[in-house]
């Protein structure tokens, strides 16, 4: 018998007597009492430590029981008699809880509007993946890289890290609008090598006495779009306008302007040593470095206490 209860070759509840399965006095009630904290709102994790932290064995060799331990008996139609087992729990008990369980199981972790417009912009700085929130509810939540190939955070992330580092920076450009400043020309010109050599051919055929006007229009019409394929255009100063002029009336913020944020905003990244850095859609980005402690899970500051322009 006690090598049946190593191998577990009946269910938790059971034994076997006289060739005969039979209800297990102190298993059974173990059994009873999974059921009625689970219905009491009690986790499977909850339930394992209780299972243990009260020397229950579940082999009959050691008290370790785990959480999936505690969702095999939960779900075991053979506690309500079937395939000739006897009874331990109610039909009514066993299929509330395995409602609960389903319930449970299908919830899905609703989050703020803000945090979606922080999720849809955050990445990982090392590999460039989009970070994951993970939690909430009724767990803690954290911030992680979602590529399997890519390390974890060392320390959790949390909501109000980067609501913190946000609020932080929309409120520095808010007020130095001149640290998103570019310094940059709209367009440029830089002559290419063929540019170059199609310049003195013209020269050449134009200095002939005998000038052949239709093919030296066509050379210069040729050189013409070479010029234009040499020039190069940068919206950066114009979408710096656009954002002057989007944070021009804003005053001080008490909380994130998802408005504001998703206008203003191309992308945020945030690095394993806690650098997080916002790129505007300007191309310019301003990194706040984040304080983090085991302790303080919480806590968020800016170098030199304040921002620092990443361009400058």
């Amino acid at each position: 018998m006690m090598n049946m209860k190593k191998n577990r070759t009946i269910p938790f509840g059971y034994m076997m007597k006289n060739g005969e399965i039979e209800i297990e006095p102190v298993e059974s009630k173990a059994v009873q009492e999974i059921f009625k904290l689970y219905l009491d709102g009690s986790s499977l994790l909850t339930i394992a430590v209780y299972m243990k932290s009260n020397d229950i064995s579940y082999n009959g060799t050691n008290n370790i029981w785990n959480k999936n331990m505690v969702k095999r008996i939960l779900e075991n139609e053979k506690y309500i008699g079937e395939e000739n087992y006897p009874k331990i729990i109610e039909d009514e008990i066993f299929f509330r809880a395995n409602a609960k369980k389903k319930v449970r199981a299908s919830a899905v972790v609703e989050i703020s509007e803000e945090l979606q417009a922080i999720r849809t912009l955050t990445h990982c700085s090392e590999c460039g993946h989009r970070l994951s929130r993970i939690g909430g509810n009724t767990r803690p939540e954290k911030w992680n890289c979602k590529n399997p190939d890519c390390s974890k955070f060392e320390y959790r992330i949390t909501d109000n890290m980067l609501r913190g580092v946000i609020l932080n920076v929309l409120n520095t450009v808010i007020a130095n609008p001149e640290m998103l400043e570019p310094d940059m020309e709209i367009s440029s010109y830089t002559p290419s090598l063929e540019v170059t050599r199609q310049q003195n051919e013209i020269s050449r055929m134009t200095e002939l006495s005998d000038v052949d006007f239709d093919k030296a229009k066509d050379e210069i019409l040729h050189l013409a779009q070479m010029k234009y394929d040499c020039c190069t255009y940068n919206d950066k100063p114009l979408k710096t306008e656009c954002l002057t002029n989007i944070l021009a009336d804003k005053q001080q913020l008490n909380m994130i302007d998802i408005d504001l944020l998703k206008s203003c905003v191309s992308r945020i990244e945030v690095s394993h040593f806690y650098t997080i850095e916002i790129e505007f859609i300007n191309g310019v980005t301003i990194k706040n470095v984040t304080e983090r402690t085991e302790k303080n899970d919480n806590s968020t500051k800016c170098d030199d206490n304040s921002c620092q322009s990443s361009d400058g």
